[in-house]
């Protein structure tokens, strides 16, 4: 029996993209991963989906962070028919939609992964500092299923690997049949992905990633506390060094929170060799309330900032060695942060005696490059003056680095 990947097909133009479920008053349930932990769910009261981002109406399509699985009633009969014990469905309302929808629960986990034949498999190990996932996998790429272990099951979660939903060969066929869209497949059964050369490469680029990431999250944890629930996808290929884009959030002492890239200091891909790729890290700090860390204009600001940079080597330089100021787009952005062409300032490098300016890499020293956001009258004076009697003021309120958006100009 082959068996495929149930995936919602992100490639497809103007779709639209549910956000996480709630109750009916709007709030958001307390466990949005439940619904793909492989086993019943036990919801009380009638959910409803919002709609983060309007478009084309799917059959099939997961929440943008959760990855719940929200399925039309046309998808739903065709699990109920053929594997009506392996799956449970939730009804919810979609906003802005009559049409019936369900939340589809996978009620099986099969431990089956093959790790010999997938592409690659990674593991969180004790020295990572998750004692409650070490054993358990980290990263699976191009993966591969052991058949024998997964008996007559139709539907079902991978132990281990939740992300993932598997479907029989005929329950696929079933759903392309019935004209659903949303859906897209991937086989995790046959030959492997890869040669056996590839596979000695990737286990190269594999010790080279861990070289950088194990270090630098180390580091990390020295600055407080990891939010480990904070989950932005991973943006693979681009102009990062290793080619992938990383965040990570950090609750600070004094109710502060402590926005960071993390991957501007990995080695170049390209190159497979050691090194600490653009040699720094963007570091947004505040202590105003965070709401949702993935939506906020702080994490935002970030990405626009370290586009920046990944895009120009003549703005990297300055901000890896000395201090830089620069504009970015301000869509989003708060109003008092806006100058009148709709754009936020920002001082990058500035240095505080509440983090450290760089950290040690086992290939170098990195720069953790402090962001400050200026206020419209701040950043033109900053342009009109230059910088030293701003930096002086900024070091007079401790800590002088905090990026708010409600506070006064200090000129």
């Amino acid at each position: 029996m082959r068996y495929f990947k149930l995936l919602d097909d992100m490639e497809l133009r103007n779709r639209w993209l549910p956000d996480e479920p709630t109750d009916a008053q709007g709030r958001e349930i307390d466990d949005i991963w439940q619904f793909r932990e492989g086993g019943a769910v036990q919801i009380n009261e009638r959910l409803r989906i919002p709609i983060g981002h309007p478009g084309k109406i799917l059959d099939y399509s997961t929440t943008s962070v959760g990855g719940a699985p929200v399925v039309h009633r046309r998808v739903a009969s065709v699990f109920t028919e053929l594997a009506p014990d392996e799956v449970q469905l939730i009804p919810v309302e979609v906003d802005g939609h009559s049409e019936p929808y369900f939340i589809l629960v996978a009620t099986r986990t099969i431990r089956c992964i093959d790790d010999q034949e997938s592409a690659e498999v990674l593991y969180w190990r004790p020295e990572d500092g998750r004692p409650e996932k070490t054993g358990r996998y980290r990263s699976v790429m191009g993966m591969r299923i052991d058949t024998a272990k997964v008996g007559d099951a139709k539907v079902f979660r991978p132990w281990g690997w939740n992300v993932v939903l598997i479907v029989s060969e005929d329950l696929k066929e079933a759903l392309e049949r019935s004209g659903a869209t949303g859906m897209a497949f991937r086989e995790v059964t046959g030959p492997s992905e890869v040669s056996p050369e590839e596979r000695a490469h990737n286990s190269k680029l594999r010790e080279l990633y861990e070289r950088s990431t194990t270090p630098r999250e180390a580091f990390w944890r020295t600055l407080g506390t990891m939010d480990d629930n904070f989950v932005i996808p991973i943006v693979v290929g681009g102009g990062w060094p290793a080619r992938s884009e990383i965040w990570r959030v950090i609750h600070r002492p004094d109710g502060r929170t402590l926005f960071v890239t993390d991957g501007l200091s990995n080695f170049f891909a390209d190159k497979a060799e050691p090194s600490i790729g653009f040699g720094l890290e963007l570091a947004l700090e505040t202590d105003e309330p965070v709401e949702n860390v993935a939506k906020s204009w702080q994490q935002l600001l970030l990405e626009r900032i370290a586009n920046e940079l990944v895009g120009h080597e003549h703005l990297r330089e300055p901000a890896r060695t000395g201090i830089l100021s620069m504009e970015v787009d301000g869509e989003r952005m708060p109003e008092p942060l806006l100058t009148k062409d709709g754009r936020v300032g920002v001082l990058l490098g500035m240095d505080t005696p509440t983090l450290p300016g760089h950290f040690t890499m086992p290939d170098g020293q990195v720069r953790l490059v402090t962001v400050k956001t200026l206020m419209p009258r701040e950043l033109t004076y900053l342009l009109e003056h230059g910088r030293e009697e701003l930096l002086h003021r900024f070091n007079q309120s401790h800590p002088g680095h905090l990026s708010k958006a409600w506070r006064q100009a200090v000129v």
